[in-house]
């Protein structure tokens, strides 16, 4: 029978995938769960099971004392030496205890001590063997489809690719094959939780190494990945050797590679521009096709690094720049990490003689404020305070801040400007006809010009690169 239980343990271990080492010691605390019911034994016994032979035996600890009040706790000194001739009082030893038959209940408790046990490990194995996956592509079959989410079978486990990681448009149909991005495993009270994704920009990333034998091998490197799935996503890289073109070698011989990739995103549209650790390049290479005109830094934040750039493009690029509702601009943002604000040549010149005009009455109308002479008057123009407007707008605590204008001045001041104000108020603009569509970024849609660098008609080759920036 004990060679039976040993044979049974190793049958089981292979069909689960579990450890031998995990059975046996489910095996044994089952068996002394039942025997606490059957024999009596307290919390201080343990059970061993021989590995090899089957044999069962029980041990109890327990202590030396001189006059025994609770058998199962303690063990006289005369007993205790027959067992262990150095035992002495307050020692702790191990007695083995007669092994006795198992009753009807204690069977069952046992079994479902082992079946518990078994399952626990069924669902450790499962997520060990899953959670060294999580951030890679992985193959299934779609099982099943509940309330808009995908189940798709992995062999071992079962895993979801919920609708907001679905790639818009995408269907699904039982026993249809699919890739997809371990995106999360986590343990839950039911087994671990896989969770899949086709729209997540690391999937993107992962197909480029796949597809890719210079990425593959580190010759060429990913540095940044946007998405918007299913319509256009744009991937920075870099080459660690001089020779080697990353755009050409990701784009492929007459665009083959890169149309493999296209393909497994339902027809994405992929933009490749060449990634720069300059700031200002990178984010002039982001804007491809568009043609850039200068990119200025915003002011460094608490780290050090600068949050947001000013990019001047020319009149007739920016549509391009800021692409189909604003498409262009959101994943530029999104790949180098920065909020971009655009604007063309013909708006900042426009502001800048705006400014001008500004600063021309403004400064007039600094100089006819009583006590104020001509060079406080360029005091606080070298502070940005050359108008009554900007004056008020600023406040109190900014006039006081300025070098050699006091707190009784910085008041009559601020008076004074709050005066002309009154007495000078603003002309409301006509109102003008509302645009026939805004956008977050900007109110413009790029209908004259493409907006996909690589767009080209069904049946003929792409270009030989992709989405190459004036700056290159």
């Amino acid at each position: 029978m004990n060679k039976e239980l040993i044979y049974v343990i190793g049958q089981m271990a292979t069909e689960k995938g579990i450890d031998k080492e995990v059975l046996f010691e489910a095996l044994e605390s089952a068996l002394l769960s039942a025997s606490k019911k059957t024999m009596g034994v307290a919390d201080n016994a343990r059970m061993e099971l021989d590995r090899h032979t089957g044999a069962l035996r029980v041990f109890a600890r327990k202590k030396v004392v001189e006059s025994v009040g609770d058998a199962k706790l303690e063990i006289a000194l005369s007993e205790a030496r027959k067992l262990n001739a150095e035992a002495d009082l307050e020692d702790e030893i191990e007695v083995e205890l007669p092994p006795q038959e198992f009753g009807r209940i204690a069977a069952q408790t046992a079994k479902q001590v082992i079946l518990q046990r078994v399952r626990d490990a069924e669902r450790d194995a499962v997520y060990s063997d899953f959670i060294d996956k999580q951030g890679k592509i992985i193959r299934g079959t779609v099982h099943r489809i509940e309330k808009r989410n995908v189940i798709v079978d992995l062999g071992k486990a079962e895993a979801v690719i919920t609708e907001r990681e679905q790639i818009p448009g995408e269907r699904y149909n039982p026993n249809d094959r699919v890739r997809a991005y371990v995106q999360e495993v986590k343990k839950t009270a039911k087994g671990p939780q896989i969770l899949l994704s086709r729209a997540d920009a690391g999937f993107l990333v992962r197909l480029f190494e796949a597809e890719i034998p210079e990425i593959a091998e580190g010759i060429v490197q990913v540095k940044a990945a946007a998405r918007e799935p299913g319509e256009r996503a744009k991937v920075a890289v870099v080459s660690t050797k001089r020779d080697v073109d990353p755009i050409g070698a990701c784009v492929g011989l007459r665009g083959t590679r890169i149309q493999v990739i296209s393909r497994e995103l339902r027809s994405e549209k992929i933009d490749i521009v060449e990634w720069a650790a300059d700031p200002a390049t990178f984010v002039a290479r982001a804007l491809s096709p568009a043609k850039v005109s200068s990119v200025t830094l915003g002011p460094p934040d608490e780290s050090g690094e600068a949050r947001a750039v000013l990019v001047i493009v020319p009149d007739n690029q920016l549509s391009l720049a800021i692409g189909k509702k604003g498409q262009n601009a959101r994943l530029a943002a999104k790949l180098t990490g920065l909020h971009v604000d655009i604007k063309s040549e013909g708006e900042v010149e426009e502001e800048r003689r705006l400014l001008e005009e500004e600063r021309a009455w403004g400064q007039a109308a600094l100089a006819e404020f009583p006590g104020l002479g001509p060079q406080m008057v360029e005091r606080l123009s070298e502070h940005g305070l050359f108008s009554p407007v900007r004056i008020v707008r600023a406040g109190f605590e900014a006039l006081e801040a300025i070098p050699g204008l006091g707190e009784k001045k910085a008041a009559a001041v601020l008076a004074a400007a709050e005066d002309w104000i009154t007495r000078h108020p603003p002309v409301e603009p006509e109102p003008e006809a509302p645009p026939e569509s805004t956008d977050d970024a900007r109110a413009v849609e790029a209908e004259s010009q493409p907006v996909e660098a690589e767009s080209h008609p069904e049946g003929e080759a792409p270009p030989e690169s992709v989405a190459r920036t004036s700056t290159e």
